[in-house]
């Protein structure tokens, strides 16, 4: 039995949902979101809580069952809170600035790289070391992040790259005589 499954979601207020099949639609205050489940659940909307059911007792059924209970709740969470994550860069002369919809990042190479925001995710640099990716969907906004991250790797002698904020880096001695 399915832990996650078994929880009911709760639909704030100014947040509605509404089914057409195996597809959940749910709306709010920052925008619109919508899931296609599996057909091993099935999904229903009742007093502001959707809740997840699983078809049959199969392993797949099973499975599908908390996956899609937390997709749903995945899109609740992005049209009220929205999500986020925040880069720091660490380097010297390594610096990122927004132009227009472009953000310019100066890495140590022989060139700027120049990054676009892609639709539904807004990327900020509020100052010359930090990014800030915001979205409401949760897996698109992960991805612009590693993209960004992608560029310049921490690496684990001097520290020097772009990281996660919060994010540890094992660091490594250098050679010795």
């Amino acid at each position: 039995m399915s832990r996650i499954g078994k929880k009911p979601v709760d639909l704030p207020s100014g947040v509605t949902a509404s089914v057409s099949g195996q597809t959940i639609e749910v709306k709010g205050p920052k925008g619109t979101r919508s899931f296609k489940a599996t057909d091993d659940v099935t999904l229903s909307v009742e007093d502001n809580v959707v809740s997840i059911t699983p078809r049959g007792k199969s392993k797949r059924a099973r499975q599908q069952w908390g996956m899609s209970r937390t997709q749903v709740q995945n899109c609740v969470t992005g049209v009220t809170e929205g999500f986020k994550k925040e880069l720091e860069i660490q380097g010297v002369g390594y610096r990122a600035q927004m132009q227009g919809n472009t953000l310019k990042l100066n890495l140590g190479l022989s060139h700027d790289v120049d990054f676009v925001a892609p639709e539904g995710v807004t990327v900020t640099a509020p100052k010359q070391t930090e990014i800030v990716v915001e979205g409401i969907d949760q897996q698109q906004v992960g991805e612009v992040a590693a993209k960004i991250r992608e560029w310049r790797k921490p690496e684990p002698y001097k520290g020097k790259g772009i990281r996660y904020k919060g994010e540890f880096i094992f660091r490594k001695e250098g050679k010795k005589k």
